[in-house]
């Protein structure tokens, strides 16, 4: 499988604070990656490093097949981003911004930026000062600016933040029609699980500076993880039981008297039995399925786990 991007021991240090410590990114080409993680968590700093905003402390970069370097003009050409918030000139008219862009770019397609505005539905305000744009609106107007050069590959950081619930639907719709209709590969950055999980092919997962998984989304589908949860008056308790009397050791104990049981070895309907008659009062007891949330949380850690 070609990657369009891809990291080795990527690693970054500002004095003696490790910002990221060893990412290896894969990506491939034609795909919607996406990058999770808290925030906090390195996210921004290894964007910074692909974009050559940031100069690595130690590994490398490839884009395209070639290693990256300060003076990959012509690779970062090929790439729109967005890094932490956008800016803008606020005098200046939203369509003043992105023709000015283009100039900058050297990209004269006359109508990119008119087909930019359309697609993040901004032509009613092209023409007023951004310092007028609420907080989505610059977002969208971020957006607009990176796709305008109809990039190869689009590195996008957080681009939800200050939209509302119809906005996000909006982009995802849009990198939705990117990849598939016009071939970009997609790079963005999440805190929220569920906004990745309805578009991305791969996900990779990082947590204090330190990837903890890559993992393609069918992969995670086809791992069956189905479970059941329990609401008990007593999880020490019943834990007791689940490990001694029923020989389970795959569950997790979660807040609020909660328990999940990835062992299927055992019915519900023996579950119920057998904690009823070790006087664990079941509140509550059925089968559900792990969501990329779960699996994320795992990995991390963020959530109490039976040892």
């Amino acid at each position: 499988m070609p990657f369009i991007l891809q990291t080795s021991g990527l690693s970054k240090k500002i004095g003696s604070k490790a910002l990221v410590t060893d990412v290896n990114i894969h990506i491939p080409k034609g795909e919607i990656y996406g990058f999770l993680g808290p925030n906090g968590a390195g996210k921004t700093t290894v964007m910074k490093m692909i974009t050559n905003l940031w100069k690595p402390t130690s590994g490398t970069i490839e884009v395209f097949g070639e290693v990256l370097t300060p003076k990959s003009y012509e690779v970062l050409k090929r790439m729109g981003s967005i890094i932490e918030f956008p800016t803008f000139y606020d005098h200046m008219t939203g369509r003043e911004n992105l023709q000015l862009h283009c100039e900058y770019m050297g990209y004269y397609n006359v109508d990119s930026v008119e087909s930019a505005l359309q697609m993040l539905d901004l032509t009613s305000a092209a023409d007023q000062p951004v310092k007028n744009y609420s907080l989505g609106m610059k977002e969208r107007l971020g957006i607009a600016r990176a796709i305008m050069c109809k990039p190869e590959l689009l590195i996008l950081d957080e681009p939800t933040n200050g939209l509302d619930p119809a906005g996000m639907k909006q982009i995802r719709d849009l990198l939705k029609t990117l990849c598939s209709e016009y071939g970009i590969t997609v790079m963005i950055s999440s805190h929220i699980l569920s906004e990745v999980e309805s578009i991305a092919d791969t996900v990779a997962i990082i947590h204090h500076g330190k990837m903890m998984k890559e993992i393609r989304m069918q992969d995670i589908e086809e791992m069956n993880l189905n479970y059941v949860e329990l609401s008990v008056t007593d999880e020490k308790l019943a834990a007791y039981v689940l490990t001694e009397k029923l020989g389970l050791q795959n569950f997790k104990i979660l807040d609020s008297g909660k328990i999940r049981i990835y062992d299927h070895a055992a019915s519900t309907q023996q579950l119920t039995k057998i904690l009823a008659l070790n006087d664990v009062e079941v509140v509550s007891i059925g089968k559900k399925s792990e969501t990329l949330e779960d699996y994320f949380l795992k990995l991390t850690g963020e959530v109490k786990y039976h040892a």
